[in-house]
């Protein structure tokens, strides 16, 4: 892929602030989604340092907590891996088309996530698995 192959339709590809997106991609379809959501300004609002470590304040906890129950709102989702930094979060969503059930194509058994997410949709978290 190349950066002509990226756009925002708001300015130029990867401008700080402006989402980057794949020229012609439906973004509708079943699949992994990479997301990243910054906390406005940047400001560090979802950690703070105790005896020397980084620790979740409320803040961040709410954001885990939302993450959490993403599913449960929208079940044709599972969550995989997520990690809330100071100001801002990273994860990845797998994204199912509604009917099917709540598969991944790369794991060859459910993980605590998968599982948890399968149960809150109402699917078989083994159903589909190879």
């Amino acid at each position: 892929m190349s950066r002509g192959d990226l756009h925002t339709g708001y300015g130029p590809p990867g401008a700080a602030g402006l989402p980057i997106r794949l020229k012609g991609y439906d973004y509708v379809g079943a699949g992994a989604y990479f997301v990243t959501i910054c906390a406005q300004n940047r400001e560090c609002l979802f950690e703070e340092i105790m005896s020397g470590k980084m620790v979740l304040n409320g803040a961040g906890r709410m954001v885990e907590t939302v993450w959490d129950q993403l599913p449960i709102r929208f079940h044709h989702l599972e969550l995989d891996e997520f990690i809330v930094m100071p100001n801002h979060i990273h994860g990845i969503l797998w994204s199912h088309r509604r009917g099917e059930p709540c598969v991944r194509p790369d794991r060859a058994r459910p993980t605590p996530v998968h599982r948890r997410a399968c149960r809150q949709a109402g699917t078989d978290p083994s159903e589909g698995r190879r």
